[in-house]
């Protein structure tokens, strides 16, 4: 497509933009007296106006059924979370006995590493990403050493190349096949928290399995975000929280996805809990732990109601705009307009002060584009602000910027291209 930096070309896409009613459904935050240019749904996703009434319908449940909102009303909680099965399930590519909705994103990390996570002698290792999120390095960190590992020897961190901010696929397999005979789990992002490149998860389960190894993903920016297919890569497990790309508010419930190859296996230890226990005769108290079926036998404690709730609000948007590839199609443009907004401002410039390290192709990113300025980032974010355009900062110098398709407009895309290069002139003349 040949794109144009002018208001005029951007008002004209939003015009053709099939998703364009979409944003209406959403509450944009406001600075002095008007709505926010919101690029930030990387980091939390609006709220959807629907979610009020949703949440406002189980308080009602509860205010007049009390306890038997358990079991009584039109939406009884004790098999709330199947509603949201369905929903889940197009968006990260599985069956619905393979996900289930509960606690969050770290929790279920580590409760499905007891299962998948099982090293010996020989097999002890995991391969992760070089700079993954934190809370990834963490858990990983904590279960190397609860298993009695140093992670210093059983953690294999996956690096760029010196001077490159993205990772290769065949650096990635290479270490995968180099190190396979000891490799455990490999254990990756499905989209870098950073940089915003998408790994190539098919790739990268195919050549763990081969060399043996059991592969889940952490779909925190992946889920909600790009399409997925879990269930046909072969992936054997993965999890995600849904309050970014999927809109279920602030600590919002995760989700979870277990290959269904897994459900027979009697071997498979889990961390048990009530809720997880055989939905039928879950009520006789009786001593032995027998789990459900699927991926709700992962379940520990009883549904969240009111975090379900909200999460149940924003898939009912996915589902009315088909799920994941009409929102993929606009994406791709979306940001690939957004590449070409920066550039057309370092041209004007005439100084590169815009270096973007997402990945140029198109296939390999989400919806996230990761800048470093030339010098002065942390002001140049501050001035988008200021300016009522909210992104992310990320030390020690990324500006994160995620137009997301389902509320972001490409509008927005060039009025944030205008303000960089107010901002960069301004820097120029002082």
């Amino acid at each position: 497509m040949n794109f144009e930096n002018n208001l005029a070309f951007a008002q004209a896409m939003d015009v053709a933009d099939p998703l364009k009613h979409m944003r209406e459904k959403y509450l944009f935050p406001q600075q002095n007296g008007q709505s926010m240019i919101y690029l930030c749904g990387n980091s939390l996703g609006l709220q959807p106006k629907i979610a009020k009434d949703v949440l406002n319908q189980q308080l009602h449940n509860w205010q007049n059924l009390a306890v038997e909102g358990w079991f009584e009303g039109n939406q009884p909680w004790m098999f709330y979370h199947k509603e949201l099965k369905k929903l889940m399930a197009p968006i990260v590519g599985a069956n619905e006995l393979e996900v289930c909705p509960m606690n969050t994103l770290t929790v279920n990390l580590h409760l499905l590493m007891v299962s998948f996570y099982r090293p010996n002698q020989k097999r002890f290792k995991i391969v992760m990403e070089a700079g993954a999120f934190p809370s990834d390095q963490y858990a990983i960190e904590s279960q190397v050493r609860f298993h009695g590992y140093d992670p210093k020897e059983a953690i294999i961190e996956v690096a760029p190349k010196a001077g490159a901010y993205t990772l290769a696929t065949e650096d990635i397999l290479e270490v995968i096949q180099t190190n396979g005979e000891q490799i455990a789990l490999v254990l990756f992002g499905g989209i870098n928290y950073f940089t915003g490149q998408l790994f190539d998860m098919q790739a990268i389960t195919e050549k763990g399995h081969e060399v043996g190894a059991v592969v889940g993903f952490d779909l925190a920016h992946a889920a909600g975000n790009v399409p997925l297919n879990l269930h046909e890569w072969d992936v054997d497990f993965a999890c995600w929280c849904s309050y970014k790309y999927q809109n279920a508010g602030p600590g919002g419930i995760s989700g979870i996805f277990v290959h269904e190859k897994h459900f027979g296996s009697q071997h498979l230890p889990r961390f048990a809990g009530w809720w997880g226990y055989q939905e039928q005769t879950r009520f006789l108290m009786e001593k032995g732990f027998v789990p459900e079926a699927g991926a709700d036998g992962w379940q520990v404690s009883c549904t969240q109601v009111m975090p379900m709730s909200l999460y149940h609000a924003s898939l009912q948007l996915f589902e009315q705009v088909g799920f994941m590839d009409p929102l993929r199609t606009k994406s791709k443009t979306l940001t690939s307009y957004l590449f070409y907004v920066i550039n057309e401002v370092n041209n004007l410039l005439g100084e590169g002060q815009f270096k973007i390290i997402t990945p140029s192709n198109e296939n390999e990113r989400g919806a996230q584009v990761s800048i470093i300025a030339k010098s002065n980032g942390k002001q140049i974010f501050d001035y988008l602000v200021k300016n009522n355009v909210l992104g992310d900062w990320r030390e020690p110098n990324v500006i994160r910027l995620s137009p997301v398709p389902m509320y972001n407009s490409f509008e927005d895309v060039f009025k944030t291209g205008e303000l960089l290069l107010s901002i960069g002139k301004s820097l120029q003349n002082d």
